[in-house]
């Protein structure tokens, strides 16, 4: 029955985490989609104008990253917060991967 609740929290560790980093990397995909519209629509008088939204972003990232941090301690026991960052990753890169396999086929 340990092994159980065990697996089970290692589960939802990996799914929170990964929830964070695939939102995270569809954010940034959905920002750079909007560049690229911008950019080939003539809208966009130079690349320092994607600054400030890149700025927010990043900022809202962090933000979700030090709350999971300080809340997870109170949610899970042991090393377990090493897992949501392995999810983080694991959604983020997954989002990255995607993206590279679209600019393969040429879909940019």
């Amino acid at each position: 029955m340990n092994e159980l609740k065990d697996s089970l929290i290692f589960i939802a560790a990996l799914i929170i985490g990964g929830g964070a980093g695939y939102g995270f990397g569809k954010m940034q995909d959905i920002a750079r989609a909007r560049y690229n519209k911008k950019q080939n629509a003539g809208k966009l008088k130079s690349g320092l104008t994607v600054i400030p939204g890149s700025m927010q972003r990043t900022a809202v990232f962090l933000l979700l990253l030090v709350l999971l941090q300080l809340i997870l301690p109170f949610l899970f026991k042991g090393n377990i917060q090493w897992i949501v960052s392995a999810g983080v990753v694991i959604g983020y890169g997954y989002t990255l991967a995607q993206q590279l396999k679209n600019r393969a086929v040429g879909k940019s």
